[in-house]
């Protein structure tokens, strides 16, 4: 199961990063969330909803590709919140 603090934390910065991203001036920071399992239904990690081949190319990424890495991201937590609220509502 997903860590709901955890993309609530990485919806939060990916709404930060797409906004300006301004603050961070010496680069974007990882996602990581040090969950580091990976969900077999998704293939996404637990803690910070990336590949396995995002993990693997974020520390040579450039900034492009990182932004590109978090606006997937974004894409996939609002996904898994909805769905979240979604559930809960009908239990």
């Amino acid at each position: 199961m997903f860590d709901q603090t955890a993309m609530k934390y990485i919806a939060a910065s990916a709404d930060d990063i797409s906004a300006t991203g301004k603050k961070y001036t010496h680069g974007l920071p990882s996602p990581c969330m040090s969950v580091c399992q990976m969900d077999a239904a998704s293939g996404w990690c637990l803690g910070c909803l990336r590949t396995l081949p995002e993990i693997a190319a974020w520390g040579q990424a450039d900034e492009s590709s990182k932004r590109q890495i978090w606006s997937a991201i974004a894409a996939r937590v609002r996904t898994r919140l909805v769905a979240t609220d979604v559930l809960a509502a009908t239990l």
